[in-house]
């Protein structure tokens, strides 16, 4: 196994991904951001001031997959065929979370894309609640599964304890 993105001489570059199949790609990332329970509650009651707590992050989640060659620098730009994401209530933790599912059909994957996704979505919560919460906190961002292309289909194995 070798780093993709450098050359033999330890420089950055765009990998070439000419001459690869065009396949329908997927990959589906989780992430979550903890707050205080009173933070989780005024997001469910729409109480917010700011407005729809999870429908402004979920918009914000798909512009971020579709941005995401502007913010990682040697990422592909792609047109994405789909971009899903799914907001949960926790409050047994308490949080909020979020699972991103991107399709492409094309010569490169999806996983950036999904895990940019994840990422706006929760900064965009945060941003939305940290007048009432600096507190919250991001965290078990990761890839759960990618499927297409060369590499085949990958899914995360199930954490040592979880159910």
């Amino acid at each position: 196994m070798e780093l993709t993105h450098f050359t033999r001489n330890g420089e950055a570059h765009m990998v070439d991904v000419g001459d690869k199949v065009i396949s329908r790609r997927r990959a589906v990332a989780e992430g979550q951001i903890r707050m205080a329970a009173s933070t989780l509650a005024l997001i469910e009651q729409g109480g917010h001031k700011k407005g729809d707590v999870l429908g402004i992050a979920r918009v914000a989640g798909i512009m971020g997959a579709k941005r995401t060659p502007d913010l990682v620098p040697l990422c592909h730009p792609l047109s994405l065929t789909r971009v899903a994401i799914d907001l949960e209530l926790r409050h047994q933790d308490p949080a909020v979370y979020c699972r991103a599912t991107v399709e492409t059909s094309g010569r490169t994957g999806v996983e950036m894309e999904a895990l940019c996704a994840v990422q706006v979505s929760l900064l965009t919560i945060y941003d939305m609640c940290k007048a009432v919460d600096r507190g919250m906190s991001m965290t078990d961002i990761r890839l759960l599964e990618k499927a297409g292309g060369q590499s085949g289909h990958w899914v995360r194995e199930p954490d040592p304890g979880s159910s």
